[in-house]
């Protein structure tokens, strides 16, 4: 069964800072699981209860991911442990927001949005995942499994690249690099769907099918979900590499930067994908024009070859008392074949101005 879709209006009237889940429910449990690391130590577990994160904190960076954001009661205490502010605690629980930067002075709050393909069936869709970068810690929010994140931990645990030797702001620029570099993959599947749709409108010519119509809708619709995901991450990794929280060493940034150059990229590639799905639609509708014009030249040639034996028959039917032809033996014959060479010479006509 289809659980229902909670969306803002569930807020209305409630005070600011209420955390309320909006969005779907993508998980059954919320999942925990916690890491804390340093150049010379690593631990990690997976802890049922807020109360367990006291015999982790120490030395080193604390991780803790979560999957599913729809305990808002586990947000709250989570908040008070760590001491969120109440509007972030509602900013994650509400999986709606748009991609965005906010400095609390001892920790900032970033949201961004990871783009997942539809797997075996067409589709992009968008979940949200919420990064909170304290100085010692890291809080991620993820909406379902599989994470994304899954590479990073490795990396942990194995002690490969740079990531235990530095602090959590590099930790947070590694998670932002994984959601990013997420983008291409599904970018360039979604290329590939709207290459093949257009080799396929290319090649029925007029015989455009329903099924190629509801494709290219639906790419019209993605389309719109990735510029209103990636553009505004454009900001937020452009702030962030340019310097604007305390919390980011100068050596981050340079990563940072790293980061920004990709989402420029992906803003290009979108950019050429509009254009490419501009002038799909106008093959589809050009298409489309020609097969009606097509019908509607079929349907005037008919008409146009009945006209002259209509006004033949028009003639003969008149109730005039004295028509020669009338009493003539041969008048019938005669009115059928005029009417016929008369079609088929229209026929030809046509034929040899090619209109049709």
């Amino acid at each position: 069964m289809r659980r229902p879709i909670k969306t803002r209006s569930h807020k209305a009237g409630l005070p600011p800072g209420t955390a309320v889940h909006i969005g779907a429910r993508h998980t059954e449990a919320t999942r925990i699981r916690v890491m804390r690391y340093s150049a010379e130590a690593f631990e990690e577990r997976e802890i049922q209860s807020v109360d367990e994160l006291a015999a982790m904190r120490g030395q080193g960076v604390l991780w803790l991911h979560v999957t599913g954001v729809h305990d808002v009661e586990f947000i709250a205490r989570l908040g008070d442990a760590f001491g969120l502010h109440p509007l972030v605690r509602e900013d994650i629980a509400n999986t709606e927001q748009r991609p965005k930067l906010e400095d609390y002075g001892e920790y900032v709050y970033v949201v961004v949005k990871l783009l997942r393909d539809g797997g075996g069936a067409p589709g992009v869709r968008a979940e949200q995942i919420s990064l909170i970068l304290g100085r010692d810690f890291v809080l991620s929010f993820e909406e379902a499994e599989p994470s994304v994140f899954e590479a990073i931990r490795d990396r942990v645990r194995q002690a490969r690249g740079f990531v235990r030797a530095e602090g959590a702001d590099y930790l947070v620029y590694s998670l932002l690099d994984a959601v990013v570099d997420n983008y291409f993959i599904v970018l360039e599947r979604f290329g590939e769907r709207i290459e093949a749709l257009q080799e396929e409108l290319i090649a029925r010519g007029r015989r455009n099918s329903h099924r190629a119509e509801l494709a290219l809708h639906g790419l019209r619709r993605e389309m719109v979900l990735l510029r209103r995901n990636v553009w505004p991450l454009r900001e937020v990794i452009g702030t962030l590499e340019r310097g604007g929280s305390a919390l980011f060493q100068r050596e981050t940034w340079v990563y940072l930067r790293d980061v920004y150059d990709h989402v420029i990229h992906m803003i290009d590639t979108l950019e050429s994908f509009h254009e490419i799905l501009t002038y799909t639609l106008d093959i589809y509708l050009l298409n489309a024009t020609n097969r009606l014009n097509e019908i509607i030249k079929v349907l005037t040639v008919i008409a146009t070859l009945f006209i002259p034996p209509t006004l033949i028959a028009s003639i003969y039917g008149m109730n005039f008392r004295y028509m020669p032809e009338l009493a003539w033996i041969w008048g019938y014959p005669l009115a059928l074949v005029l009417m016929l060479v008369v079609a088929i010479g229209m026929l030809i006509f046509f034929r040899r101005k090619r209109w049709f």
